[in-house]
């Protein structure tokens, strides 16, 4: 039955400040418990954010976009279902009453944690160092940088950027960028 089903988007609240627990206690959990085909991925979402120091410096710092919220893609089994609802820090899905309620394709891909089904289908990442890109969403969006580092895995690439006139590393996923 599994291999039928599709994996789709959940959202499950969390204690605050306990997202990034919550994350590693699932991923572990599957690995252990060989549930990779069922749950494939589990994000915390994050954007940088320039903070201003007391001193007047500038600092760039991750923030939650989602604060007290974690994000699986997942197949709903009762075994999927327990693991993620009785994982420490977890206080259950969003939905009404106990049962979970799947993101929309859209709402998935405006939040950026997912490329838009037709970009999928390749599979491939076609970014490597020294390609020029601009940042089509986030934070960043309009922000043009060098690709420096690409993980195809995870489908992310690390690129140096201007923000506030330095050059910054950022590490961010494809469907945030596209070639010049």
């Amino acid at each position: 039955m599994s291999e039928l089903q599709e994996a789709k988007w959940y959202v499950v609240h969390t204690y605050s400040g306990h997202e990034n627990k919550v994350k590693a206690t699932i991923e572990r959990a599957v690995i252990t418990r060989g549930m990779e085909n069922i749950i494939t991925h589990v994000v915390v979402p994050t954007e940088n954010v320039v903070e201003k120091t007391p001193k007047g410096n500038e600092k760039i710092r991750q923030r939650k976009v989602y604060p007290s919220y974690v994000l699986i893609k997942m197949i709903i089994t009762d075994e999927s279902w327990y693991v993620v609802r009785n994982t420490k820090g977890v206080t259950g899905f969003v939905g009404p009453g106990s049962k979970p309620v799947p993101l929309s394709d859209e709402e998935v891909i405006a939040m950026g944690i997912e490329l838009p089904a037709q970009e999928v289908v390749g599979g491939d990442v076609d970014f490597e160092p020294g390609d020029v890109v601009k940042i089509i969403n986030g934070s960043f969006a309009g922000n043009v940088g060098t690709v420096e580092e690409v993980n195809a895995e995870k489908k992310e690439v690390k690129l140096l950027t201007e923000i506030f006139g330095r050059k910054s590393p950022v590490t961010i996923g494809i469907q945030s960028i596209e070639k010049i």
